[in-house]
């Protein structure tokens, strides 16, 4: 109507927007547009990557993500991509930018790990022999976790995964404790490992969350699907070493 377009958005109800914008073959073309050419292949190399890295840990980001984590991710992604050092502008790309930059990302904004789980936990990366994984010490939960009213139960989570951004492929692989119970009892130390491939020069990354659950009748079920869920980057080593 009148040159605007009405539309909803599921997070922010409803918007408007004018239409409008400069011919495509003029942006690919004209001398003027350079710049614009160069941030819209490095903005899709981020988004590349981005994509890569969620596919990498679907398994554990299904039930632990907020509606707005791929454009969240992308925006950091493409601070890895700033990071090159080594290419022209519009051929920067995440394989020569710093990965690092990615440590402590939130894949859900509304349960970060740093406001939920407050039991100290250090991780390890053993390049040479492949394992990787995460040690917990002794904690109390009642103590150490902050839970969502309802939930009964909950679950550490974590995962690994070398990813090859050139190639499109990654290995990845999980590992997670059993539903545990909320109480002043302690928890004995844990230890979270998988293997990845020995060796192996490529980035690591490390994932680790925590997952609620309410008990019905004898059967867990996933609190509210996973809305308060916690699951972040915790480590990342950019391969090579």
């Amino acid at each position: 109507m009148g040159g605007v377009s009405f539309y909803r958005s599921a997070e922010d109800g409803y918007l408007a927007r004018t239409k409008g914008g400069i011919d495509g073959d003029r942006i690919r073309n004209s001398p003027e547009f350079q710049r614009t050419r160069e941030n819209n292949a490095e903005f899709g190399n981020a988004g590349s990557a981005g994509k890569l890295l969620r596919q990498a840990f679907r398994a554990q980001i299904l039930n632990t993500s907020d509606s707005r984590m791929a454009s969240r991710l992308t925006r950091e992604m493409m601070k890895v991509v700033r990071a090159d050092a080594t290419n022209a502008r519009g051929e920067r790309n995440v394989p020569d930018g710093e990965t690092e930059l990615l440590r402590g990302f939130d894949f859900n904004e509304k349960g970060k790990l740093t406001r939920t789980f407050f039991a100290p936990y250090a991780s390890a990366i053993d390049r040479a022999g492949g394992t990787v994984g995460v040690s917990i010490p002794a904690f109390i939960s009642g103590n150490m976790v902050a839970a969502p009213t309802g939930a009964t139960h909950f679950k550490l989570v974590f995962a690994a995964a070398a990813v090859d951004f050139e190639s499109g492929e990654y290995l990845v692989n999980g590992d997670a404790t059993a539903e545990l119970a909320f109480s002043n009892q302690q928890i004995p130390a844990t230890n979270l490992e998988v293997l990845l491939t020995p060796g192996t020069t490529l980035p690591i990354f490390l994932i680790f969350g925590i997952e609620f659950y309410q008990q019905v009748n004898a059967q867990m079920y996933t609190l509210k699907n996973g809305a308060y869920n916690a699951l972040t980057l915790i480590d990342i080593n950019g391969g090579g070493n």
